[in-house]
Parts: C-alpha cells; structure tokens; sequence
C-alpha cells in the first residue's frame, strides 16, 4: 500500500472520530449532569447552594446567581413547569438531552414568573394548556437562574423558589 492510500485511510478514520465525537459529546455530558443533578429522582426542583469556588457542580457557575434545576422526564407525560416570581433578573431555561437549548424565557417577557406544559415533540397537546412548549427529547434539563449577589436575597430566593413546580401533570391531577 503506498502513502497515499495510508493518508487517505487516516483522514477517513480522522472524519469519523470527528463526527463521532461531535455528536457524543454533548449527550454524554448532558448525561453526566442529569446523573449529578437528578440523584434524587426526577420532575423535582433543587436548589443548590450558595456558589463558592468549592460547590461548583457545573463550569464557570456565577456566584451572583441562586439556581434550581429540575430533571425532567417525559416518559410519562406531560410536565408543568413553573417559576415564581421575582423581583429581579431571572430566567428559565430547558436544555435537551444533547445540550441543545430550546426554550427561554426571562422576568423581561414575564414580569410575573412563568409557567409553561412540556410535552414530547409530536405528542398531543394538553386540553387548557396556555404556553405548551415542545421537548426535542424525553429527558433534559430544566435551569431557573436568579439574581441573588447577596446573602439576604439568596434566602430570599430560596424562598421564591419553593414555590416553583416541575412535576407530570398526572401527579398534579391525582
């Protein structure tokens, strides 16, 4: 075999490790922090703590904000999504299993918090359902992020969080 047909076989191996890994990356870290983050089960808000240089469970995390997240899992239907209000800077964001962010919403479009129905995309939507977003997949992440640089309105966010919802919309009914 001569060089050439060397150079062409380690470019082809070259572009299939390439694809390989730019469409495994994203999903198999996006795995790693629904493991992490949704220990405890899913379709539930955890707040986490306050941000030090030592409770970073995720890269470059601002230490002015208070996050929740909540794991989602459509497997069973239908999810209400909510989150309370907040006197200042917020937003709730909903990130699909291949990282992929697919809906945002902040306290500029919805002074009042925010609540949305999420289904599968290609499911039937909900009977009453007022904002119905569609997942591109069955499990993801949801991220409430709010502006807390103190420790006073951490608390306080802490608060207001306890107010948000992710839960199937089975379980709220039953």
């Amino acid at each position: 075999m001569g060089w050439g047909k060397y150079a062409t076989v380690a470019l082809l191996i070259a572009v299939i490790v390439h694809v390989v890994c730019i469409y495994a990356a994203p999903r198999v870290m996006m795995n790693v922090a629904i493991d992490r983050i949704g220990a405890g089960g899913s379709n539930v808000w955890r707040l986490a703590e306050r941000v030090t240089p030592a409770s970073r469970q995720i890269v470059r995390p601002s230490p002015d904000f208070a996050y929740s997240a909540c794991v989602f899992d459509l497997s069973e239907g239908p999810l209400t999504i909510s989150a309370a209000p907040w006197s200042q800077y917020w937003s709730l964001s909903l990130y699909a299993a291949n990282s992929d962010n697919f809906y945002v919403i902040d306290d500029r479009e919805a002074h009042y918090g925010a609540g949305i129905t999420l289904i599968r995309r290609g499911k039937a939507r909900p009977d009453g359902a007022a904002t119905v977003v569609e997942s591109p997949s069955e499990r993801g992440i949801a991220l409430i992020r709010r502006l807390a640089p103190s420790p006073g309105t951490y608390s306080a966010a802490a608060e207001a969080s306890r107010r948000d919802v992710c839960a199937s919309l089975a379980r709220l009914a039953g």
